[in-house]
This record gives structure tokens, C-alpha cells and sequence, in this order.
């Protein structure tokens, strides 16, 4: 079973604790923008095989969103971190990249 540990709370919950959000980090649009990009930004998303950077709300606990760096593979957490982070934090970057050289990025 996957578990994740809420960095607003500090608890270590289950998945079944846990509402999932998708994607991670994507850029959004709005008024103004072009229908192709705010098509792009409603339904198309990575689905990789492999390292996935998403957005996870601890529904079950403090009710806050924050954003988790797994494997959709093995289901290895590499680290999670506040939904307000532009980026992964260096440690989990560094966490990720120890296991996955060849891992690109978050885009």
C-alpha cells in the first residue's frame, strides 16, 4: 500500500487516507489564452512509466494539498513536499536522481 507523509501535518497516511490530484507543477491558463493551450491544460497530462511528481489532498486528516515525488512503478516515494512549491526541492530531486540518473525533470 502506498504511503505518503502529509508535509502540513507530519502524518504518515495510507493511500486510503488520501485524495489524488494529478499532475504536479503544470502551468495553467486563463482568460486571454488560446483555446489550444487551455485544451492542453484541461486534458492533457504525463502519464509516465516510471517517476511521477503529483498533487495528493490529506483528506482524511488536515484537509491540505500537497505534492508527492513517486514511482508509478514500484511505488517508491522519494519525498513530498507543500502544493505552494514551484518545483521539487533539491532533496527530493537529488533522492530521485540517486535511483534515476536518466531522469529528466518534472516537464
Amino acid at each position: 500500500m502506498l504511503t505518503l507523509t502529509c508535509p502540513c501535518c507530519g502524518v504518515a497516511a495510507e493511500e486510503t487516507e488520501l485524495a489524488p490530484g494529478g499532475q504536479a507543477h503544470l502551468r495553467r491558463f486563463g482568460p486571454g489564452s488560446s483555446d489550444d493551450d487551455f485544451t492542453a491544460y484541461l486534458f492533457d497530462r504525463a502519464n509516465p512509466r516510471g517517476v511521477h511528481l503529483e498533487r495528493w489532498r490529506h483528506a482524511y486528516g488536515c484537509g491540505k494539498w500537497f505534492l508527492a515525488a513517486r514511482s508509478t512503478v514500484t511505488l517508491e516515494v522519494f519525498g513530498t513536499y507543500p502544493a505552494q512549491t514551484r518545483e521539487p526541492p533539491a532533496d527530493v530531486v537529488a533522492r530521485i536522481r540517486q535511483r534515476h540518473p536518466e531522469w529528466e525533470g518534472s516537464r
